[in-house]
């Protein structure tokens, strides 16, 4: 009986444009594959050499360059073990994304990916032309078919690589993690095998890249179901012996767990990989910095995070107390600055200007802009990047101050609703606990004015955010929402201040995207549009 066929699956977090480094992670990860998991083929993620998405990077040739020299480099040291990698290469058509498999210091086989994806945060058709060939190479006398991430989801390139006689089909993929993704990639790997009886070796990248987080989730789709599932957001290179016989039974899927740590990820490696010494953020008392402030310390650590509490006039007592009690328990440094005596400043400037106009929001928002103003300058003197702590569904409405609490380098609530940020807050309680629950059960508060609530502006949240997931993600019209049982007047009145507000939007922070339309790359909506004319 043959020996079995050990497979490595190189689950790794890579940093987008940076060849060289990418290479020398590819050299060690390989060599560690051969000689102490003893494997006899490797597989690493799509375009595994420029990291991904390397976007416009793509139109530059001097990146182009870079890789095929690593390539070049890479191929005579890497003997004794197969190597799929992907990068992008240049044909006469025009650019591939492309698998290479090393062997003994060669190119022992090219793939060009057939299925180019243009939709939501991915646009590869503005970078790579598709080919529409199979890849099959032995390896021990196993025929490895190769496919390239969207290639799995749509039929055709599955077809003809089994048709080219695979015993196995390998996918390399650069897929981003959004809420319950890995039951849709476990559902088409299910069609997939069931189509063409053909096993599906899944390999994906993990980390952060600017919006983008990839949770890995490696996967072997037997025709029996799952026989092997890589941990998720771990970098790991991970062994499989080759055939496999084993079925997991069905993994559960904590969802609401699953996002926090995508959270942590996001943060830790847009932190890190910018190279920022650590993050500061505004302390409030409310929950939404509670939680950004639980976040930040999972991240990086309690001494690389700094809290700034800045009380005014408006600012209730447990707040002040709730916000220490937040700070000394994560172990966090803690300041606080009070912004009184510059907001009366900013008053007494401005009375002669304001004369005869009454108070309304031009208030709140000095407040909030002298608070934006201390987190920068902190932020400025420090070197540490500020953190803002606004949730999707105060973003999607305009509920946030430009230049205020919008100011600041990353957004990691940007695609959480405010009932998610509850349950994201009580779960991590479950953890530990590090914010105080009347913190998640009081009404929710701007502290911009007497006895504010975020019901004086927003419908509750439990309505609130219901209507915004059908309007913002499931991109339903106010008719659709109105018959699904809401009142019209509030329909119509959230989808407005959604569309009025898309100029605020352009201006915020990149933040982490845990659903499949996050503000960003996903959802491009005009600013200037007369499309609610018609509501």
């Amino acid at each position: 009986m043959a020996a079995p066929l050990r497979i490595a699956l190189a689950q790794m977090n890579l940093m987008v444009g940076d060849v060289a480094t990418n290479a020398k992670k590819i050299l060690k990860t390989a060599l560690a594959a051969r000689d102490e998991q003893r494997a006899d083929l490797v597989i690493f993620p799509e375009l595994t050499l420029t990291g991904y998405p390397p976007e416009d990077l793509l139109l530059r040739d001097s990146l182009l360059d870079w890789c095929e020299r690593a390539l070049q480099d890479l191929a005579p040291l890497v003997e004794g073990i197969d190597v799929v990698l992907g990068l992008p290469i240049r044909e006469a058509e025009g650019l591939r994304n492309a698998a290479v498999v090393l062997r003994n210091g060669r190119i022992l086989v090219q793939y060009n990916k057939q299925v180019l994806p243009n939709y939501g945060v991915f646009d590869e058709k503005r970078y790579f032309v598709a080919d529409h060939q199979a890849c099959v190479f032995d390896c021990k006398g196993v025929q490895v078919g190769l496919t390239i991430c969207e290639d799995i989801w749509q039929p055709e390139p599955a077809a003809i690589t089994a048709a080219a006689g695979a015993d196995i089909i390998v996918n390399i993929n650069a897929s981003p993690f959004h809420r319950c993704k890995q039951q849709s990639r476990l559902e088409v790997l299910r069609q997939r095998v069931d189509e063409t009886g053909i096993p599906v070796v899944y390999v994906n990248n993990v980390g952060g890249q600017d919006e983008l987080v990839f949770d890995g989730q490696s996967v072997v789709m037997l025709p029996e179901g799952v026989g092997f599932q890589a941990p998720a957001f771990k970098e790991m290179l991970l062994q499989v012996d080759w055939p496999l016989t084993q079925r997991l039974p069905p993994q559960p899927c904590d969802e609401v767990a699953e996002i926090y740590e995508a959270l942590v990820m996001g943060v830790r490696d847009y932190v890190n990989k910018n190279g920022f010494p650590g993050v500061l953020l505004g302390l409030s008392g409310g929950i939404d910095s509670a939680l950004t402030l639980a976040i930040a310390v999972d991240a990086l650590g309690a001494d690389r995070v700094n809290a700034v509490m800045m009380p005014s006039r408006y600012t209730a007592d447990m707040s002040r107390d709730d916000a220490s009690e937040e700070a000394k328990t994560l172990g966090v440094h803690y300041d606080v600055i009070s912004i009184e005596s510059t907001f009366k400043a900013f008053l007494d400037i401005l009375k002669p200007a304001f004369a005869g106009l009454a108070e309304d929001s031009t208030e709140e928002n000095i407040q909030a802009r002298c608070r934006g103003i201390i987190l920068m300058a902190l932020s400025n003197k420090t070197g540490r990047m500020l953190l803002t702590t606004g949730n999707k569904s105060e973003m999607a409405v305009g509920y946030a101050t430009l230049y205020g609490d919008m100011a600041g380098g990353f957004a990691p609530l940007k695609d959480c609703s405010k009932t998610l940020v509850y349950a994201l807050s009580r779960y991590r309680n479950t953890v530990s606990p590090v914010i105080p629950e009347r913190v998640i059960i009081r009404p929710p508060s701007a502290e911009l004015r007497d006895d504010q609530q975020d019901s004086d502006s927003l419908p509750p949240y439990d309505l609130l955010d219901p209507i915004l997931e059908a309007f913002i993600e499931r991109d339903e019209s106010v008719t659709d929402i109105v018959a699904s049982g809401f009142d019209h007047d509030t329909v119509t009145r959230i989808a407005n201040m959604v569309l009025r507000n898309e100029y605020k939007r352009r201006q915020a922070p990149p933040g982490v995207r845990i659903t499949q339309r996050g503000f960003g790359k996903d959802r491009r909506y005009p600013i200037t549009s007369g499309y609610s004319r018609s509501f």
